[in-house]
């Protein structure tokens, strides 16, 4: 039983790490936050990765309630999740930024934290729909395992904001390219597996 927490733990924290992606993120974080003071990109970092953790925790705790609410099936959830992990993915790999990735101008330093950054860059759909999925049919140790997960995924986001100027020197544009791709595939595999596995409870298989 320890080992299937542990091997759920590092699926749960690795499909988190793919999605929200810390390297691959932090240009984007740059572009926003660009000709700003070190403490104001701080402050802004702050509040992104808060406000990204306390709606995708939501999401967590209240997902069953909100299947119920809307009459949402496992199958279909997974099914409807998959595809749009995979086209994320596959967004990735073909090195073009979707929709939950999307950069909006805005000037307000506590909109950027809101909006783009917090929704949709960090708690976008499918960094949700991962979350959610995560926990359909969990019990309390495994909704526990994937908020600690999320927790820590949001701390290293925070980290890589935070050393921005440090990691893009150090790193380089083009090794987070390469990141971004492996990531990229990850996520497609993921949501791959995703669709499989709605498919089979769909149809009893």
């Amino acid at each position: 039983m320890k080992n299937e927490y542990v091997i759920f733990a590092i699926t749960i924290f690795t499909g988190f790490f793919a999605i929200m992606n810390p390297i691959a993120n932090t240009p984007i974080f740059m572009g926003l936050v660009e000709g700003k003071d070190d403490a104001t990109k701080k402050q802004i970092a702050k509040k992104a990765t808060i406000t990204a953790f306390l709606i995708v925790v939501s999401f967590i705790i209240l997902g069953k309630y909100i299947f119920q609410l809307f009459g949402i099936t496992i199958p279909s959830f997974k099914i409807t999740g998959g595809i749009l992990i995979f086209y994320v993915g596959l967004g990735m790999l073909r090195s073009h930024k979707s929709g939950i990735h999307s950069q909006l101008e805005v000037e307000n330093d506590n909109e950027i934290a809101t909006s783009p950054l917090a929704i949709p860059i960090l708690a976008g759909p499918g960094t949700i729909i991962t979350a959610m999925n995560s926990v359909t049919n969990a019990n309390y140790t495994h909704i526990a395992i994937v908020i600690a997960s999320f927790g820590s995924i949001v701390y290293l986001t925070y980290l890589a904001f935070k050393l921005s100027d440090k990691i893009i020197k150090v790193v380089g544009i083009n090794l987070i390219t390469v990141v971004s791709k492996l990531m990229g595939l990850i996520l497609a595999i993921m949501g791959t597996g995703m669709i499989i596995s709605g498919i089979k409870l769909a149809f009893d298989i």
